[in-house]
């Protein structure tokens, strides 16, 4: 390997720190949620594929094309909502949902 994978899993710490405060900093906007949980979600793919490199394998890999699959519908299904929600209530402010709790 080029980079060390020590390298590798102090970037994705450092990225998964960022997505976790920008979730809990910005919790009432839905696209910053949204936008946190996507960079989090980008730091365990990041540490997937530095641990395939590592040990010569292919499963992590593997695995980050099934996050990346599922992440895409999460996105695609997650701004459809948004998009809906702010048609209806005119806001991404999280508080204004509390209604649809159920």
């Amino acid at each position: 390997m080029i980079v060390p994978f020590e390298h590798i899993l102090i970037l994705a710490g450092i990225l998964f720190a960022l997505g976790l405060v920008c979730v809990l900093v910005w919790r009432m906007n839905l696209i910053m949620l949204l936008i946190g949980i996507e960079i989090m979600l980008n730091a365990a793919m990041l540490a997937f594929v530095g641990g395939a490199a590592r040990w010569g394998m292919a499963d992590g890999q593997v695995f980050s094309l099934i996050i990346m699959a599922m992440t895409s519908a999460e996105v695609a299904l997650a701004l459809a909502m948004v998009v809906y929600l702010h048609r209806r209530k005119k806001t991404v402010d999280a508080d204004e949902f509390r209604e649809l709790k159920g």
